[in-house]
């Protein structure tokens, strides 16, 4: 029986080819920007999107920690979905880094309208009322089991927020994945955004790294704030190479992992123990059960299953590039197998 992790798409190995690319790659030290697999992924990612520069970091909490960070001041509002990454699983940072609060916007699947921004803006000229100042969209919506952005709606989402003095800042963190069901490309999704985050190290396969994408001014404070983060990196080359592999080898092939998503979406409907099954769009299927998630979590663990309970009775499956079709006839026979 082999272990099938499927608790998120941040658990592949780099494989062979990724190994190479890193093993080869030309280095520098990039705090001095001598890095030249780390400033062509920089270069490469800012064309893709349409913008001037871009920066390579650790992580995806840190690409969108960094950006709050350089488009806020201490008191401004941040607005998001109640579910986004942001507010719900990078440890308090928006307040911790920042000194921002938070506005939640009501949303179906974490996806907001440009009204529910418009309504939830305050009034600049009430002293006693926080300064709403930027837009957060996650696209993919992890908590929305993988759900895609309307482009005509982000498109509106912008010209409301240039018409109030908002920005607005894109959380991809699979936008790849976004990109591989609505065909749009990345300088249209790119168009829209202050700034965008895209992670390397989840569908993509990369082990390590995220992109922030913006103007060079941002950038350029971006750089300033990921050095007093503690982000600042040395022979990052090596780590780079790989992001470089991914954007050229591990694109296309999401669309695998789409359907593979579809598979335990189907294999769960019907089954009397699953109340609801959330649309899977894209590589997340969420789940609601009829009793207690961590039960259930422990029961396709002994059939060599390991998945996510993010809720008293909700659990998370996550594909990706590890997992093959003889790891979905596993997945396939333990939710067949199991009788609750």
């Amino acid at each position: 029986m082999r272990l099938i992790d499927l608790r998120s798409d941040t658990v592949t190995r780099p494989s062979e080819g990724m190994r190479q690319a890193m093993l080869h790659a030309e280095l520098g030290d990039d705090v001095f920007g001598e890095d030249p697999t780390v400033n062509l992924l920089e270069e490469r990612m800012a064309a893709m999107f349409g913008h001037e520069a871009a920066l390579f970091c650790p992580s995806g909490t840190m690409t969108n920690q960094i950006a709050i960070n350089v488009h806020t001041r201490p008191g401004d509002e941040v607005l998001c979905e109640e579910g986004a990454h942001v507010y719900r699983y990078e440890g308090g940072g928006m307040m911790a880094n920042s000194g921002c609060s938070v506005k939640h916007l009501p949303a179906d699947r974490g996806r907001f309208t440009s009204e529910s921004v418009i309504a939830a803006v305050n009034d600049r000229s009430a002293a006693y009322l926080a300064n709403s100042r930027l837009v957060v969209v996650e696209n993919t919506v992890n908590r929305g089991g993988g759900a895609i952005w309307d482009h005509a709606g982000v498109a509106r989402i912008r010209k409301m927020c240039d018409a109030h003095g908002l920005l607005l800042h894109l959380d991809g963190a699979r936008i790849f994945n976004a990109m591989a069901v609505d065909g749009i490309a990345p300088t249209e999704w790119g168009k829209h955004f202050h700034s965008i985050s895209v992670c390397l190290s989840k569908g993509l396969g990369a082990p390590v790294g995220s992109v922030l994408i913006g103007s060079s001014a941002f950038i350029h404070q971006a750089r300033r704030v990921r050095k007093r983060f503690g982000g600042g990196m040395r022979q990052a080359g090596v780590l780079a190479a790989a992001g470089l592999f991914a954007l050229e080898h591990n694109i296309k092939r999401l669309t695998e992992d789409h359907a593979r998503a579809r598979r335990i979406g189907e294999a769960l409907s019907g089954k009397a123990w699953c109340a609801h099954v959330m649309p899977v769009d894209t590589n997340i299927v969420i789940y609601d059960l009829t009793h207690d998630a961590k039960s259930h979590v422990e029961k396709l663990a002994a059939y060599g299953i390991r998945c996510f309970a993010i809720g008293p009775r909700q659990v998370r499956m996550v594909t990706h590039l590890d997992v093959d079709d003889a790891s979905m006839e596993q997945v396939i026979n333990a939710l067949e197998s199991i009788s609750s």
